[in-house]
């Protein structure tokens, strides 16, 4: 069931949402030639220890980490380990904070040094496939139309948006009703109403949409091996539109 939260709620969730965004912040410089994603791990998780937060991946459902990196053709769940990140690479870091009992999630794909012009290509269709998606929440909107605008213009990008994995519902727990789906048909799906709070969080792949689940039983990959690349906000639907909450305080 749809939770809609009231106006306290949504400002209940915004130091949870607001520390998320700083921990993106925070992570840009360190995301250089060389570093491993265990030593981005351990300095996201002590940025959200030290802030009084705490990581959602930690265990959840078993998770043995404390953010989500994915390097290149990783599409998303992709484990921190001691491998090292290289020129040309692309690296989504996914972060999720508690604070308060309340959840923040956001996510944003980072060049590690100087980008080759396919990761280019794909992490720019992926930023903008979630600003056209954001911009497509209103109330009376409804959630195939956020699916289609985000679908409409990354397959004229000639990328495809991968089905299996989506955005959702967010507040006191991880991961609520609806799932939002990043394609679909324009006016079907649930209505949106003043007070649903839930992600947007396309994955887009330059080539085509198939993933296949890794061993881990966490890392999900493209399976022709084409990178990968995603952005992701929390927001919350207004009498008016739309407040993204997972902005940084500076």
């Amino acid at each position: 069931m749809v939770q809609i939260k009231s106006a306290a709620d949504i400002e209940a969730m915004k130091p949870a949402c607001r520390h998320a965004a700083d921990t993106l912040v925070m992570i840009e410089p360190y995301i250089r030639p060389g570093i491993t994603t265990d030593e981005i791990n351990d300095l996201v998780h002590d940025f959200t220890i030290k802030a009084g937060a705490t990581p959602a991946p930690l265990n959840y459902h078993g998770f043995p980490k404390s953010v989500c990196t994915s390097v290149n053709h990783v599409v998303c769940h992709g484990i921190p380990c001691d491998k090292k990140i290289q020129d040309g690479d692309i690296i989504n870091v996914d972060v999720t904070s508690i604070m308060n009992g309340w959840h923040g999630d956001t996510s944003k794909t980072f060049y590690v040094g100087t980008p080759r012009i396919q990761a280019r290509k794909v992490t720019e269709v992926a930023r903008q496939a979630l600003e056209i998606g954001i911009q497509a929440v209103r109330p009376g909107a409804t959630l195939g139309d956020i699916g289609y605008a985000i679908q409409s213009y990354v397959e004229s990008e000639k990328c495809s948006v991968v089905r299996e994995y989506c955005g959702h519902g967010i507040g006191r727990v991880f991961h609520e009703d609806p799932q939002v789906l990043h394609y679909g048909k324009p006016g079907t799906g649930l209505v949106l109403k003043p007070g649903m709070v839930f992600t947007i969080e396309p994955m887009v792949n330059l080539g085509k949409a198939a993933v296949k689940l890794l061993s881990d039983r966490w890392t999900v990959v493209t399976r022709d091996k084409s990178l990968s690349a995603q952005f992701e906000h929390t927001l919350a639907v207004t009498e008016t539109g739309y407040e993204i909450l997972t902005l940084p305080s500076r």
